[in-house]
């Protein structure tokens, strides 16, 4: 069985994975809740603006739509890279059973439903 080869990714998903990054640690997660911290207080400085509600929110839409987006494609990415990994265990697995046991009508109908299961073709 091929495997896709490795293309190198682009410069969209370099940005994806860089912003996962930095989203996954706390200090991303302590900025929010300090940012929130600073904001909350701004509702009783400025009083009831409608303007200034409404500029809050659509900037909180807008930086968490774009934060869903980046995460998907990092984590659309990962699953990929996990998918091929268990293939080519399976791949392996298939073959040491091929190999191990060619005798053993269990161990080759065992080898034969992995194969079907995972969808791998015999050379």
């Amino acid at each position: 069985m091929s495997f896709p080869s490795r293309r190198r990714n682009g410069l969209f998903d370099r940005f994806a994975e860089a912003a996962s990054e930095v989203a996954s640690h706390a200090r991303f997660f302590v900025a929010c809740v300090l940012l929130v911290a600073l904001w909350a207080p701004s509702y009783f400085l400025f009083g009831s603006l409608d303007t200034w509600q409404l500029v809050i929110n659509t900037a909180t839409t807008i930086v968490t739509f774009l934060m869903v987006a980046l995460l998907q494609n990092a984590q659309r990415r990962s699953d990929v890279a996990m998918h091929e990994k268990l293939n080519a265990l399976a791949d392996g697995l298939a073959d040491f059973m091929e190999h191990s046991g060619p005798d053993d009508a269990a161990l080759q109908s065992d080898m034969r439903e992995l194969r079907a299961a995972v969808g791998i073709e015999r050379p």
